[in-house]
C-alpha cells in the first residue's frame, strides 16, 4: 500500500516510524515531513491547504491511503475532499472535527448527551464574559473557542487573571480562535489522556497517557504544547477506562452519528479524574503531541491496518496489542519557549538509538550534514522500560547525550507515576 502522511512534527515522525515497519507498506510519502521523517519516507513539498494539489499528487503517485497528523487540515475539510475523490483517509470530516475546532460545540454536545464535564457558558463579547466570571469567582477556566495551537486555555486562579485572559481572547491574541470564548468551571483532580479509535460505529480503545503542559519543573510556568508524556497513566485504572468508554466515548460516538456527523478517526480525550470519576476537559481529533510518541513506542501491533480499518469502516475486524512496558518522552525545546525563542541553533550531536530508545524530530531542518532547530519544541527523546521509573532514567540518559547548546527540557517528566512506583 502506498501511503501519504500529512504533517511535520514529532507526532508525525512517530507515525512515520511506526508505519514504516508495516509489511503492508510499499511506499511512504510525507508532506512536508522533517529530517527525522525523511529516514522513513520520501518528503514532498505539497501545499496541504490546496486540497486539489494533495488529490492530484495521490493520483499521480498511486497513493491509496492518506494519514492526516495535525488538526488544522482536518478542521479545513481535507478528509472530506480526499474521500470525495475516492481516496481513503484517516481523520474525521470537517463537521466531526468541530469536536476540536470549537470548544463550544463540544460543551453543547456534552450537555445534550449527558457526558460528564465542567459547567460552562459561551460568550461572544468581553463584558458579559467578565460579568459571569465575577459572579462565579476563581479558580475558573477561560478557553478561546477555536484552534489556538494548544495555547488558548487559561486556568485562572484569580478573577484578575481570568479577566486578563478574556481580554487576550477578544483583543486578538489567538486570532479568529478567540472570537468566541468558553468559560467553564475549574475541575479539581488529576489529568489524564485517553485515546480511542472510531470508524463511526465501532470503538477500539487504545491506551492512556499523561502529559506535562507547563514549561517548568514541578508543573510551574506558562502552558505549552506539551513538555513530555508517559504511557500508561497509572491513574487510569481498568475501572476508570471502562467508565470513560461508557460515560464519555460511547455517548459521543452515538451523538455524533445522530447529529449527522459520524466520527471516523481518533478521539483524544483530555480527562480530569475527579472525586466523581472521569470528566471531559476537551476533545482533540488527532493523536496527541507528544502523547503519540509514547503510544507508538508501546504499540506491538502493525499500525497501518488499524488506521486503514478505522478509515474504511472495518474497525471491528482488527485489534491493538500493547507491550506490557512503560514509555516516556522528554521534549527538548528551544531556549525561550513558549515565549520568544531563537531559531537556527545547531544540534551538534544526536545519540545512537536502541530497540527501546528513539529521538523523534519535532522542529528540525537539515542543510547538508548540519541539523538545526527550527521550532519551539524541537526533539522528543523517548524510551521504554519495565516501569515508568526505568523509562524515565533511560530517556534522561539519552537527553544527556544530546549536544545542543540552544535547548532545554524539564527534568521531572513522569514524576507522578515515579512517586506512585516508589510508594
Amino acid at each position: 500500500m502506498k501511503v501519504l502522511l500529512i504533517g511535520s512534527g514529532g507526532r508525525e515522525h512517530a507515525l512515520a516510524w511506526k508505519l514504516s515497519q508495516s509489511p503492508l507498506l510499499s511506499k511512504l510519502y510525507a508532506a512536508p515531513g522533517n529530517p527525522g521523517i525523511a529516514e522513513h519516507a520520501d518528503c514532498v513539498k505539497l501545499d496541504v491547504t490546496d486540497h486539489k494539489a494533495v488529490i492530484d499528487f495521490c493520483r499521480l503517485m498511486g497513493v491509496e491511503f492518506v494519514v492526516v497528523g495535525p488538526e488544522a487540515p482536518l478542521v479545513a475539510g481535507l478528509a472530506d475532499d480526499l474521500r470525495a475523490a475516492g481516496i481513503a483517509c484517516f481523520g474525521p470530516s470537517a463537521a466531526a472535527a468541530q469536536l476540536e475546532g470549537s470548544k463550544g460545540f463540544t460543551k453543547d454536545l456534552c450537555a445534550r448527551y449527558n457526558i460528564p464535564t465542567g459547567a460552562y457558558q459561551r460568550f461572544n463579547n468581553a463584558p458579559k464574559a467578565k460579568a459571569y466570571v465575577r459572579a462565579q469567582g476563581a479558580p475558573i477556566v477561560i478557553k478561546a473557542d477555536g484552534l489556538a495551537a494548544g495555547k488558548g486555555v487559561t486556568v485562572a486562579m484569580t478573577v484578575e487573571e481570568a479577566l486578563a485572559a478574556i481580554d487576550d481572547c477578544f483583543e486578538g491574541a489567538f486570532g479568529a480562535a478567540g472570537a468566541e470564548v468558553v468559560v467553564e468551571a475549574f475541575l479539581d483532580g488529576e489529568e489524564a489522556s485517553f485515546f480511542c479509535l472510531s470508524d463511526g460505529k465501532t470503538a477500539l480503545p487504545l491506551a492512556t497517557a499523561q502529559d506535562h503542559k507547563r514549561v517548568g519543573d514541578g508543573d510551574t510556568g506558562p502552558n505549552t504544547g506539551g513538555m513530555g508524556a508517559y504511557s500508561p497513566a497509572p491513574v487510569m485504572t481498568p475501572d476508570l477506562v471502562e467508565r470513560t468508554m461508557k460515560e464519555i466515548i460511547e455517548p459521543t460516538i452515538r451523538g455524533m452519528a445522530e447529529m449527522g456527523h459520524p466520527f471516523q478517526g481518533v478521539f483524544f480525550a483530555g480527562l480530569m479524574i475527579t472525586e466523581k470519576g472521569p470528566e471531559l476537559i476537551e476533545y482533540n481529533v488527532r493523536f496527541g503531541d507528544p502523547e503519540c510518541q509514547v503510544l507508538m513506542m508501546r504499540l506491538a501491533s502493525d499500525l497501518l491496518p488499524i488506521l486503514h480499518a478505522c478509515a474504511t469502516g472495518t474497525l471491528d475486524q482488527v485489534k491493538a496489542e500493547w507491550l506490557d512496558e512503560a514509555a516516556l518522552t522528554v521534549v527538548m525545546a528551544a531556549k525561550g519557549y513558549p515565549g520568544t525563542y531563537e531559531k537556527g541553533s545547531e544540534i551538534a550531536h544526536l545519540p545512537a538509538e536502541g530497540l527501546d530508545t528513539k529521538v523523534f524530530h519535532a522542529g528540525t531542518s537539515k542543510a547538508g550534514e548540519k541539523l538545526t532547530a527550527t521550532g519551539g519544541r524541537v526533539l522528543n527523546v523517548t524510551a521504554r522500560g519495565k516501569t515508568v521509573s526505568e523509562a524515565q532514567a533511560r530517556a534522561y540518559a539519552l537527553v544527556d547525550a544530546v549536544k545542543w547548546d540552544g535547548g532545554f527540557c524539564r527534568r521531572d517528566i513522569g514524576w507522578r507515576a515515579v512517586a506512585r512506583e516508589r510508594g
